[in-house]
């Protein structure tokens, strides 16, 4: 990492941090890709089982790494400011915390899984794949988020093709994994739709023990002795993390929740055939989520790192960057989502109900992405200058107070139906990507009055 000074090299040094983190998203959600994917060629009920289960877990996923992503602008400010000797203990504690929470999730998870799909009142085959896909994820729970430690503090220095190799690596082992787990293939189990849980635990290990190895192949990371120097858990420093983490889970929670709690409205409300066409258009617009998603973790890095050594007018060059950037790139991939629909819709499933019907969700799909791309740039951007609790607010009204109701609204009450909840999604974002605009702008203008008066 170094300090850019023209637009070229800012551009050329956000691109060289952006384009692995891409990779890495890319190939993290292709594990989600192919777990839909395959169990889609089990049979429907096996994919409505999965997209149930992957609905209730993406939320305690997302949010749970969204406080671990705090390890991002704390090492980013450090390194800015020339605190190098203080990473690895924030890093250890970041360990500490990841642990803590994920045995937080398994035992809530006991508690709750069984009375929440009981409460939905789903049919008896989707309920029972969707229980056991969720079971057998729980089992790679503890070394995920300690993975997502590692990488947080990779990514912040710039590192992130480290976490692409591991990433890349770890691809083909959930592909082989999955083959043999939902089909009965290379002598495992035919597990259906629910193998893909296992499959999926099992790649989170070995990604892990992967992230491990490479605090001590590589020569840069070497030198902070992580695994080597253990130092006792601190509340003190875990709180730190836990004052920027939380805001920044919560808020990804809201956002990512309102996705899933629309998959669960839909699961309750209508059919199968509208479950699985609503999870097909939901987990192909994510993967192409994947690219904004990764300009704001690449954002948050150089933004991070640019204020943290006072390069405050930096800082402000790379938020245009990235957030119009994103746009950008959306807007034309929203004209091949536009032209290729049902074919893509056809990769998941062979039933053309499902396929016609996914066809039409995509539609909405389009709009919203635009949006989506804007809120993610923005809030990259608010969490490189450490600005969380403001953004956490601003999503939860967007998401919680106007989508989700919204959406609930025109699907109970308008001829809309099922794609009522996608309008929802779609004011909810957009009032999102309003809402941190203007947060942000009051922020870079409080920043540069800071500056001006020292």
């Amino acid at each position: 990492m170094h300090h850019a000074e023209t637009w070229k090299e800012k551009l050329k040094l956000f691109l060289a941090i952006l384009w692995p983190i891409m990779v890495t998203q890319v190939s993290l959600f292709a594990m989600n890709l192919v777990d839909t994917m395959m169990s889609g060629r089990v049979g429907t009920d096996d994919l409505a089982g999965v997209a149930i289960g992957a609905s209730l877990w993406m939320p305690i996923f997302s949010g749970i790494n969204g406080i671990l992503l705090a390890v991002t602008p704390i090492v980013a400010h450090l390194i800015g400011s020339g605190k190098r000797e203080k990473i690895a203990g924030s890093v250890v504690q970041g360990l500490y915390l990841s642990i803590l929470l994920a045995l937080t999730v398994v035992v809530f998870g006991g508690f709750l899984l069984n009375p929440i799909l009981t409460l939905m009142n789903l049919e008896p085959a989707v309920n029972h794949i969707a229980f056991h896909y969720l079971v057998g994820l729980a089992i790679g729970i503890i070394p995920l988020f300690a993975s997502s430690v590692l990488r947080y503090f990779f990514d912040a220095q710039g590192f992130t093709r480290i976490t692409m190799i591991i990433t890349v690596l770890a691809v083909p082992f959930n592909v082989v994994l999955n083959y043999g787990f939902i089909f009965g293939k290379l002598g495992l189990p035919a597990l259906g739709g629910i193998g893909a849980g296992y499959a999926t635990a099992i790649t989170y290990w070995i990604i892990f023990f992967f992230s491990v190895w490479m605090t001590f192949k590589v020569e840069a990371v070497r030198k902070y002795r992580l695994f080597v120097q253990w130092a006792y858990p601190s509340w003190k420093a875990m709180k730190e993390q836990l004052s920027i983490g939380v805001p920044i889970g919560l808020s990804i929670f809201f956002e990512s929740s309102i996705f899933a709690v629309v998959t669960l409205l839909i699961g309750m409300m209508f059919t199968t055939v509208t479950i699985a066409a609503h999870q097909v258009a939901l987990n192909f617009t994510s993967l192409i989520f994947m690219i904004p998603l990764s300009i704001s973790m690449a954002l948050t890095i150089v933004v991070g790192y640019s204020v943290g050594g006072g390069k405050f007018q930096t800082a402000k060059q790379y938020g245009r960057l990235g957030v119009w950037g994103g746009i950008g790139i959306l807007s034309v991939g929203a004209i091949f989502l536009y032209l290729f629909r049902e074919e893509i819709a056809s990769l998941y499933t062979v039933d053309p109900e499902v396929i016609a019907l996914a066809g039409q969700f995509f539609i909405f799909a389009i709009v919203y992405q635009i949006s989506d791309a804007a809120q993610a740039g923005l809030q990259g951007v608010l969490r490189g200058y450490k600005d969380v609790k403001v953004p956490f607010i601003t999503a939860f009204i967007s998401y919680w107070i106007i989508g989700i109701p919204s959406g609930y609204l025109l699907a109970v009450f308008t001829p809309f139906n099922a794609f009522g909840f996608w309008i929802g999604i779609i004011l909810g974002l957009t009032c999102a990507a309003i809402g941190f605009f203007v947060r942000l702008k009051i922020i870079q203008k409080r920043v540069i009055g800071q500056t001006v008066a020292e």
